[in-house]
């Protein structure tokens, strides 16, 4: 039997109308609607795409959305500055620096800029540190999105086999830290593991955050396994195609064959990251406003 597919896009649509359905209550409480800043340096099309996206879906949650660009020029000083105004702005509670950054800039200073408090995006050093001691704090988005879905299929996840391919300070560490918390026993893999494909065989959990186009084959998969795949990309292209198809990190037609659960590429994990990022929003608003976090995010 085929294994269900996982509908990231469907839950994430969910997860964003309770988000807000639950604005209007803080705004009631506090007078304003909670805020989210992000910050764009240079040009990239990509990430241009990427922030008129999450500001479209911030406006779309009845949050307000701060929007601040800033030249590829910039400097490292300027760049600071500016997180740094955001830091003490009241309005804002969430703060999210477009990534990559132009490669003159060094993005972790610049990251670790950002208070703690508003790091929506989780990662200044303050948040993995409280991540990784299970103290309340902001937790990256991609990461809590897949836990969502692994919760939503699986239910309470203690006892299980995980494994999280990829060391990733965007994915793979948090994705682990995470796990733990939820109870699971984890293995982190990496590039030097050795025997990988037995190692992941014996998972009931498999998060696939490698960057490796369809590098997790079928025969790797325990029979019944839940199956995350975080990666996203894009083929050469066959021949008479404008562009190549994307795929992500694990062989989806073998997987699915094996498999009990996994998520597509696209429409699986990549819908639920600005889903989170509202929902971290929400939380930070609550959490500054002296507020008890909202009830079931």
């Amino acid at each position: 039997m085929a294994a269900a597919v996982i509908d990231g896009k469907a839950f994430a649509a969910g997860l964003r109308a309770r988000i807000a359905d639950a604005v209007p209550a803080f705004t009631a409480a506090t007078g304003r609607a909670p805020g989210l800043a992000v910050v764009l340096v240079g040009d990239d099309p990509a990430s241009a795409v990427y922030v008129g996206s999450k500001g479209k879906a911030t406006v779309a949650a009845g949050m307000a959305s701060f929007e601040h660009r800033l030249p590829a020029t910039a400097t490292q000083a300027e760049v600071e500055g500016l997180l740094a105004t955001l830091n003490v702005d009241d309005a804002v509670d969430g703060i999210l620096l477009q990534l990559p950054l132009p490669g003159h800039l060094d993005e972790q200073a610049a990251v670790a800029t950002i208070d703690p408090d508003k790091d929506v995006d989780g990662l200044t050093p303050v948040s993995a540190g409280r991540l990784a001691l299970g103290i309340p704090g902001m937790v990256p988005c991609t990461p809590y999105g897949c836990l969502l879905l692994l919760q939503d299929q699986l239910g309470d996840l203690s006892g299980k086999d995980a494994i999280v391919v990829g060391r990733s300070i965007l994915v793979g560490k948090p994705m682990a830290a995470l796990l733990l918390g939820a109870n699971c026993t984890v293995t982190m893999a990496h590039s030097r593991t050795r025997d990988l494909a037995d190692a992941v065989r014996r998972a009931d959990i498999v998060v696939a955050a490698v960057g490796r186009a369809e590098m997790v084959k079928g025969d790797w998969i325990k029979p019944g396994a839940v199956v995350i795949d975080v990666g996203i990309n894009r083929l050469a292209p066959a021949e008479g195609e404008a562009k190549g198809r994307l795929v992500g990190d694990v062989d989806y037609a073998q997987v699915l064959a094996v498999a009990d659960a996994v998520t597509p590429v696209p429409g699986g994990v990549g819908p639920m990251t600005i889903a989170c990022l509202l929902r971290n929003t929400l939380v930070a608003a609550h959490r500054r406003a002296g507020l008890a976090d909202p009830e079931g995010f």
